[in-house]
Protein backbone atom coordinates (compact mmCIF):
# COMPACT_ATOMS: atom_id res chain seq x y z
CA UNK A 1 0.00 0.00 0.00
CA UNK A 2 0.82 3.53 -0.84
CA UNK A 3 2.41 5.85 1.54
CA UNK A 4 0.29 8.24 3.34
CA UNK A 5 1.28 12.27 2.52
CA UNK A 6 -0.63 13.86 5.58
CA UNK A 7 -0.87 17.70 5.94
CA UNK A 8 -1.69 19.42 9.05
CA UNK A 9 -2.44 23.34 8.90
CA UNK A 10 -2.44 24.89 12.12
CA UNK A 11 -2.99 28.57 11.94
CA UNK A 12 -5.39 31.28 14.01
CA UNK A 13 -9.12 31.59 13.85
CA UNK A 14 -11.39 34.67 12.88
CA UNK A 15 -13.48 35.07 15.74
CA UNK A 16 -17.48 34.44 14.18
CA UNK A 17 -16.60 35.09 11.20
CA UNK A 18 -17.39 32.37 8.64
CA UNK A 19 -16.55 34.38 4.90
CA UNK A 20 -12.78 35.24 6.35
CA UNK A 21 -11.36 31.91 7.52
CA UNK A 22 -12.93 30.67 4.40
CA UNK A 23 -10.49 33.01 2.89
CA UNK A 24 -7.41 32.51 4.90
CA UNK A 25 -7.49 28.88 5.04
CA UNK A 26 -8.14 28.77 1.19
CA UNK A 27 -4.91 30.97 1.05
CA UNK A 28 -2.84 28.24 3.18
CA UNK A 29 -4.37 25.34 0.90
CA UNK A 30 -3.18 27.21 -2.12
CA UNK A 31 0.18 26.46 -0.91
CA UNK A 32 0.36 22.57 -1.13
CA UNK A 33 -1.28 21.72 -4.50
CA UNK A 34 -0.17 18.01 -5.64
CA UNK A 35 1.96 17.83 -2.34
CA UNK A 36 -0.37 15.93 -0.37
CA UNK A 37 -3.37 13.22 -0.06
CA UNK A 38 -5.01 13.94 3.10
CA UNK A 39 -5.08 17.67 4.18
CA UNK A 40 -6.51 18.29 8.03
CA UNK A 41 -7.98 21.37 9.76
CA UNK A 42 -8.86 22.44 13.03
CA UNK A 43 -12.19 22.04 15.06
CA UNK A 44 -14.44 25.03 14.06
CA UNK A 45 -12.00 26.17 11.77
CA UNK A 46 -14.61 28.55 10.08
CA UNK A 47 -16.04 30.80 13.56
CA UNK A 48 -13.61 29.44 16.67
CA UNK A 49 -15.06 27.38 19.16
CA UNK A 50 -18.53 29.11 20.17
CA UNK A 51 -21.24 28.50 22.02
CA UNK A 52 -23.79 30.80 20.07
CA UNK A 53 -24.08 29.29 16.97
CA UNK A 54 -27.20 30.54 15.90
CA UNK A 55 -26.28 33.36 13.04
CA UNK A 56 -23.36 31.83 12.01
CA UNK A 57 -24.11 28.11 11.50
CA UNK A 58 -24.32 26.52 8.11
CA UNK A 59 -25.76 23.36 6.38
CA UNK A 60 -24.21 20.89 4.19
CA UNK A 61 -25.27 22.93 1.28
CA UNK A 62 -23.60 25.72 2.66
CA UNK A 63 -20.54 27.72 2.02
CA UNK A 64 -17.49 26.07 3.80
CA UNK A 65 -18.78 22.74 2.54
CA UNK A 66 -18.68 23.80 -0.85
CA UNK A 67 -14.89 25.93 -0.40
CA UNK A 68 -14.03 21.90 1.45
CA UNK A 69 -15.08 20.38 -2.47
CA UNK A 70 -13.35 23.15 -4.18
CA UNK A 71 -10.08 22.71 -2.22
CA UNK A 72 -10.73 18.98 -2.29
CA UNK A 73 -10.50 19.11 -5.75
CA UNK A 74 -8.35 21.33 -6.17
CA UNK A 75 -6.25 19.86 -4.41
CA UNK A 76 -6.42 16.12 -5.44
CA UNK A 77 -6.74 15.24 -1.61
CA UNK A 78 -8.89 15.04 1.16
CA UNK A 79 -9.48 17.78 3.13
CA UNK A 80 -11.15 17.27 6.34
CA UNK A 81 -12.15 19.33 9.72
CA UNK A 82 -15.04 20.08 11.78
CA UNK A 83 -17.86 22.87 11.51
CA UNK A 84 -21.11 23.92 13.09
CA UNK A 85 -23.75 22.11 10.97
CA UNK A 86 -27.13 23.31 11.27
CA UNK A 87 -29.63 20.55 10.65
CA UNK A 88 -33.54 19.58 11.69
CA UNK A 89 -33.57 22.42 14.04
CA UNK A 90 -30.04 21.44 16.00
CA UNK A 91 -26.62 22.43 16.17
CA UNK A 92 -23.78 19.98 15.17
CA UNK A 93 -19.90 20.06 16.17
CA UNK A 94 -19.56 18.23 12.83
CA UNK A 95 -16.09 16.68 11.28
CA UNK A 96 -16.73 16.87 7.86
CA UNK A 97 -14.31 15.20 5.32
CA UNK A 98 -14.79 15.72 1.60
CA UNK A 99 -12.72 13.34 -1.37
CA UNK A 100 -11.60 14.63 -4.77
CA UNK A 101 -14.63 12.99 -6.71
CA UNK A 102 -17.27 14.93 -4.08
CA UNK A 103 -17.91 12.66 -1.92
CA UNK A 104 -18.59 13.65 1.85
CA UNK A 105 -18.16 11.55 4.79
CA UNK A 106 -19.03 13.23 8.36
CA UNK A 107 -18.96 12.69 11.67
CA UNK A 108 -20.77 14.51 15.04
CA UNK A 109 -18.76 15.20 17.80
CA UNK A 110 -19.88 12.79 20.61
CA UNK A 111 -18.11 14.35 23.55
CA UNK A 112 -19.67 17.54 24.03
CA UNK A 113 -16.86 20.08 26.48
CA UNK A 114 -19.52 20.76 29.27
CA UNK A 115 -17.11 23.03 31.20
CA UNK A 116 -17.76 25.26 28.14
CA UNK A 117 -21.57 24.96 28.08
CA UNK A 118 -21.17 22.72 24.57
CA UNK A 119 -23.82 19.72 25.69
CA UNK A 120 -25.92 22.66 26.35
CA UNK A 121 -26.38 23.81 22.88
CA UNK A 122 -25.07 20.92 20.10
CA UNK A 123 -26.41 17.84 20.07
CA UNK A 124 -24.10 14.67 20.38
CA UNK A 125 -23.13 12.45 17.75
CA UNK A 126 -23.59 8.61 18.56
CA UNK A 127 -21.85 6.81 15.62
CA UNK A 128 -18.48 6.45 14.96
CA UNK A 129 -17.24 6.08 11.12
CA UNK A 130 -14.13 5.17 8.98
CA UNK A 131 -12.82 7.01 6.23
CA UNK A 132 -10.76 4.95 3.47
CA UNK A 133 -8.35 7.08 1.81
CA UNK A 134 -6.17 5.40 -0.98
CA UNK A 135 -6.44 2.40 1.05
CA UNK A 136 -5.60 3.40 4.70
CA UNK A 137 -8.33 3.10 7.35
CA UNK A 138 -8.76 6.50 8.90
CA UNK A 139 -10.99 7.19 12.67
CA UNK A 140 -11.83 10.91 13.13
CA UNK A 141 -12.61 12.27 16.52
CA UNK A 142 -13.02 16.02 17.33
CA UNK A 143 -11.10 17.49 20.61
CA UNK A 144 -12.59 16.21 23.94
CA UNK A 145 -12.83 12.82 22.86
CA UNK A 146 -9.32 12.30 23.07
CA UNK A 147 -10.07 11.82 26.63
CA UNK A 148 -11.88 8.82 26.29
CA UNK A 149 -10.07 5.72 25.31
CA UNK A 150 -13.10 3.44 25.00
CA UNK A 151 -14.36 5.69 22.38
CA UNK A 152 -11.01 5.85 20.56
CA UNK A 153 -10.17 2.25 21.33
CA UNK A 154 -9.06 0.15 17.97
CA UNK A 155 -10.06 -3.41 18.15
CA UNK A 156 -8.83 -5.71 15.61
CA UNK A 157 -6.91 -2.70 13.97
CA UNK A 158 -10.01 -1.52 12.30
CA UNK A 159 -8.02 2.00 11.42
CA UNK A 160 -4.60 2.56 10.34
CA UNK A 161 -4.86 6.54 11.57
CA UNK A 162 -6.87 8.21 14.36
CA UNK A 163 -7.04 11.88 13.74
CA UNK A 164 -8.00 14.40 16.46
CA UNK A 165 -9.60 17.91 15.23
CA UNK A 166 -9.47 20.70 17.88
CA UNK A 167 -9.23 24.18 19.48
CA UNK A 168 -7.40 22.69 22.83
CA UNK A 169 -6.64 25.70 25.12
CA UNK A 170 -3.47 26.38 25.79
CA UNK A 171 -3.73 26.01 29.68
CA UNK A 172 -4.45 22.18 28.96
CA UNK A 173 -1.51 21.96 26.46
CA UNK A 174 0.43 18.82 28.52
CA UNK A 175 -2.57 17.35 28.42
CA UNK A 176 -3.08 17.07 24.80
CA UNK A 177 0.73 16.12 23.61
CA UNK A 178 0.16 13.02 26.54
CA UNK A 179 -2.75 11.91 25.09
CA UNK A 180 -2.33 11.93 21.63
CA UNK A 181 0.93 9.91 22.47
CA UNK A 182 -1.50 7.36 24.92
CA UNK A 183 -3.87 6.99 21.90
CA UNK A 184 -0.85 6.30 19.02
CA UNK A 185 0.59 3.69 21.82
CA UNK A 186 -2.20 1.72 23.06
CA UNK A 187 -4.23 1.61 19.63
CA UNK A 188 -0.69 0.80 17.48
CA UNK A 189 -1.59 3.54 15.02
CA UNK A 190 -0.51 6.57 13.43
CA UNK A 191 -1.97 9.90 15.52
CA UNK A 192 -2.48 13.23 14.26
CA UNK A 193 -3.96 16.11 16.13
CA UNK A 194 -4.57 19.45 14.85
CA UNK A 195 -4.94 22.81 16.71
CA UNK A 196 -5.49 26.47 16.29
CA UNK A 197 -3.49 29.48 17.70
CA UNK A 198 -4.17 32.81 18.69
CA UNK A 199 -6.64 34.16 21.12
CA UNK A 200 -10.28 33.98 20.52
CA UNK A 201 -13.63 35.79 21.21
CA UNK A 202 -13.77 34.63 24.73
CA UNK A 203 -10.34 35.26 25.37
CA UNK A 204 -8.86 31.52 25.38
CA UNK A 205 -5.53 31.51 24.48
CA UNK A 206 -4.21 28.42 22.27
CA UNK A 207 -0.84 27.22 21.65
CA UNK A 208 -0.86 25.01 18.89
CA UNK A 209 1.10 22.07 19.59
CA UNK A 210 -0.19 19.88 16.26
CA UNK A 211 1.64 17.02 15.93
CA UNK A 212 1.32 13.38 14.48
CA UNK A 213 2.28 10.65 16.38
CA UNK A 214 3.94 7.01 15.54
CA UNK A 215 2.45 4.20 16.49
CA UNK A 216 5.47 3.61 19.05
CA UNK A 217 4.73 7.06 20.66
CA UNK A 218 6.94 8.60 19.00
CA UNK A 219 6.53 12.27 17.72
CA UNK A 220 7.29 12.52 13.83
CA UNK A 221 6.09 16.03 13.58
CA UNK A 222 5.24 19.50 16.37
CA UNK A 223 4.37 22.58 15.11
CA UNK A 224 5.04 24.59 18.01
CA UNK A 225 3.09 27.54 19.06
CA UNK A 226 3.29 29.28 15.26
CA UNK A 227 0.92 29.32 12.75
CA UNK A 228 2.18 26.53 10.46
CA UNK A 229 1.47 24.03 7.22
CA UNK A 230 3.08 20.80 7.30
CA UNK A 231 3.16 17.45 5.08
CA UNK A 232 4.17 14.35 7.06
CA UNK A 233 4.81 10.72 4.62
CA UNK A 234 3.35 7.81 6.65
CA UNK A 235 4.80 4.63 5.72
CA UNK A 236 2.34 2.12 6.10
CA UNK A 237 4.85 -1.51 5.64
CA UNK A 238 6.12 0.10 8.88
CA UNK A 239 3.27 0.30 10.57
CA UNK A 240 1.92 -3.83 9.43
CA UNK A 241 5.63 -4.92 10.36
CA UNK A 242 5.05 -3.96 13.56
CA UNK A 243 1.65 -4.70 14.58
CA UNK A 244 2.74 -8.36 13.56
CA UNK A 245 5.61 -8.08 15.57
CA UNK A 246 4.23 -7.06 18.66
CA UNK A 247 0.35 -7.83 18.25
CA UNK A 248 -0.60 -6.53 21.66
CA UNK A 249 -4.42 -5.95 20.15
CA UNK A 250 -5.04 -9.53 19.86
CA UNK A 251 -5.22 -9.49 23.83
CA UNK A 252 -7.38 -6.70 24.04
CA UNK A 253 -10.44 -6.52 26.22
CA UNK A 254 -14.20 -6.82 24.50
CA UNK A 255 -16.92 -4.27 24.62
CA UNK A 256 -19.42 -2.57 23.21
CA UNK A 257 -19.96 1.22 23.49
CA UNK A 258 -23.32 1.60 24.43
Amino acid sequence: MRNLRLTVIQSEIIWHSPGDNIKLYGSLVDEIAGATDFVLLPEMFTTGFTMDPEKIACDMNGEAVAAMISWSRALNAFVAGSIIIKENNMFFNRFIAVSPAGELFHYDKRHLFRMAGEDKVYTSGSENIIIDIMGWKVRPFVCYDLRFPVWSRNPEEKYDLAVYVANWPAVRSLHWETLLRARAIENQCYVAGVNRTGIDGNRVKYSGGSSVIGFRGEELYNAGDKPDVHTVELPYRELAEYRQGFPAWMDADRFRVL
